[in-house]
């Protein structure tokens, strides 16, 4: 009955897979699988095709069959799929599938849980890349905005700034009453200066030609012309 099955399977297969199905023996073949790569992967990379070796048990369906997975000879490593370690983790999830489909033909279904599977990964990558990348720039914004953003205020720092702007207030205050002082005090000798008597002027040195019209007691005594002898 088991072979039977395996040779049922394996026509409906044929009619599936024309072109990516390859026999290894009487018993196993071996399926290329095209993968379709996230849209944001490089477009000048070749899109990555694996292949699901299948062997068949004696007991199959009612026991699992055999499988491997292996990329295309020569093939370049792909950015987002490595085969040589990526394989263990594809075919541990392919176990839900098989235990699912157990004594029924399960090729077909593996195929294409294989297939969105190893998708599934590259996106994952891809978005993981893209991830760390969004990050990098949001941090770089991040330390942009701060030169514009000022310092955040708490209540020590509002006590700090208000002590400080109290301080330049009193010192203005001090400085402009200091101007006003020597202002005053300025004004107040010029004006002692306007009071003084001719010879007062005269004797600081502070009189000019015109200052010596006063009259009395206080005005510039004369001074009698010399007479030059002959």
């Amino acid at each position: 009955m088991g072979r039977e099955d395996q040779t049922e399977e394996r026509e409906v297969l044929d009619s599936i897979f024309p072109e990516e199905i390859t026999d290894i023996s009487e018993s196993s073949y071996r399926i290329s699988i095209n993968l379709d790569a996230p849209e944001t992967a490089d477009e000048e990379q070749e899109q990555p095709v694996i292949y699901l070796e299948v062997s068949y048990p004696e007991e199959y369906p009612d026991v699992a069959p055999q499988l491997s997975i292996s990329s295309a000879p020569n093939a370049p490593k792909h950015p987002q799929l490595d085969i040589q370690e990526d394989r263990e983790r594809l075919l541990e999830s392919l176990q839900p599938t098989i235990e699912e489909n157990m004594g029924m033909a399960m090729v077909f279904t593996l195929v294409s849980a294989l297939k969105e599977n190893a998708e599934e990964l590259m996106i994952e990558r891809v978005n993981a890349v893209q991830a760390e990348k969004d990050k990098i720039a949001a941090k770089a914004e991040e330390e942009e905005n701060k030169k514009f953003q000022g310092t955040a205020v708490n209540r020590e720092s509002f006590l700090e700034w208000h002590a400080k702007f109290q301080k330049e207030l009193q010192d203005e205050e001090q400085r402009q009453k200091e101007e006003k002082e020597a202002e005053d005090k300025k004004k107040k000798s010029n004006k002692d200066e306007k009071k003084l008597t001719g010879r007062q002027l005269w004797e600081r040195g502070l009189a000019g030609k015109g200052d010596f019209e006063e009259e009395g007691d206080d005005a510039l005594p004369a001074v009698e012309k010399l007479k030059v002898a002959a």
